[in-house]
């Protein structure tokens, strides 16, 4: 009875917990993101990791889907909705959805954040997605503790929107509450290493042209004359389109002596040891970046790196595009990526038993393949010889 009556006051104590706002669970309020990626993409190395992330992320198929049930069947709606299909084929007037998803994957790249817009109409409906060239963001909060959003662009104007109207995507999410990181912290030394070495080539290719011969004289002479003697010295034997036969004739009034440059020369070994500290920092390989990598590697590199990225895509554009009410209906947000393109011809060969089992649409199979849709090749197929468990099948196979 003793145990029965703790228990009770446990329960009248949980009752009584004192009821917080959401923002006391945001840790780390009007916490800032700003835009530093600028000088880290002018670096070669850098460049080609962020890009071979773009060039990926762009390729993504983006659709509507609504569940719905039929007959007690579950059934797909695809692109039920135009405005919401026109919106994910062309966000604004200004660019197509590859544009908009390349530009994105950059910026998340580089900064740990990538900002879109939702423009709706009176009735409260997404018409237009427009990308936030934000140089910093900070959050804050109304008296409901809503997030608000506050930008600064690049021409300097500050803007606030609400959290649904923001579509935010973050990588390297792990330090603040509502921004993501970004690798700056981890970036920055390997950088300031390129840089400096890159600085040390340039001037050992410089200082390898400033003196090569000195001539000495035993005799004085006039600055203008030394000068005049050194010019005609160059001109007759170390001009490329002087007839020389490769002899320098001096009399022993001057002494030739050629001087060998100790040029710099960086340590291979260390470069390369930089440049794949910063391929491994954006989880990538010499090979995804030149395309030389095989279906294997892709599709690893694909897992790894693009995958959550598509994830937090698709939840950040159902749960902002559709109100709970729509979301309960079936609606929401398809992100994926049709990724036979860098598979192999056998590959692409073995799916064509998925498009008899109604697994893909014949003309998402053409598409692999680099044909053009057929008509009737977006509807699905299935084999004969195939049929749904509750239609037949078992059943007629214990009845006989």
């Amino acid at each position: 009875m003793g145990k029965f009556k703790n228990f009770l006051n446990s329960v009248r104590n949980v009752r009584k917990t004192k009821n917080f706002s959401r923002v006391e669970l945001v840790t780390q309020n009007n916490s800032n993101f700003f835009l530093w990626g600028n000088r880290a993409y002018d670096s070669d190395t850098v460049r080609a990791c962020v890009n071979a992330q773009a060039l990926r992320f762009s390729k993504l198929s983006i659709k509507h889907i609504r569940e719905t049930i039929v007959d007690g069947r579950k059934d797909l709606l695809i692109n039920p909705e135009p405005y919401v299909k026109f919106l994910l084929e062309e966000p604004n007037p200004y660019t197509t959805m590859d544009m908009l998803l390349y530009r994105t994957s950059t910026q998340l790249s580089l900064s740990g954040n990538a900002f879109w817009l939702i423009i709706r109409d009176t009735n409260g409906l997404p018409t237009e997605l427009y990308f936030i060239p934000a140089k910093s963001a900070t959050d804050l909060y109304d008296t409901n503790g809503n997030l608000v959003y506050e930008f600064i662009l690049a021409n300097g104007k500050t803007y606030r929107f609400a959290s649904e109207d923001v579509i935010h995507l973050r990588d390297d999410f792990a330090e603040n509450d509502i921004f993501g990181s970004g690798k700056f912290k981890a970036l920055a030394p390997l950088l300031e290493i390129v840089e400096t070495t890159d600085s040390g080539i340039i001037s050992a290719i410089r200082n390898s042209s400033v003196i090569k011969w000195l001539l000495k004289y035993t005799s004085s002479l006039r600055p203008e004359d030394l000068k005049k003697n050194a010019k005609a010295f160059a001109d007759n034997y170390l001009n490329i389109s002087n007839s020389s036969v490769g002899v320098a004739a001096v009399d022993a009034k001057v002494d030739a002596n050629q001087i060998t440059p100790n040029d710099y020369v960086p340590n291979a070994l260390q470069m390369d040891r930089t440049k794949n500290r910063i391929l491994e920092l954006f989880n990538t390989n010499v090979k995804i970046i030149t395309s030389t990598a095989n279906e294997d590697e892709e599709n690893a590199y694909f897992d790894a790196v693009i995958s959550p990225k598509i994830i937090q895509l698709k939840n950040e554009l159902t749960r902002k595009l559709f109100t709970r009410r729509q979301r309960g209906c079936g609606n929401y947000i398809a992100v994926g990526s049709f990724n036979l393109q860098s598979a192999s011809l056998k590959t692409k060969l073995n799916f064509a038993g998925m498009v008899d089992r109604g697994a893909m649409l014949p003309n998402e199979w053409r598409e692999s393949l680099g044909l053009a849709p057929v008509p009737g090749g977006d509807t699905p197929l299935r084999r004969l010889d195939t049929v749904a468990v509750d239609e037949g099948g078992e059943n007629d196979a214990e009845n006989n």
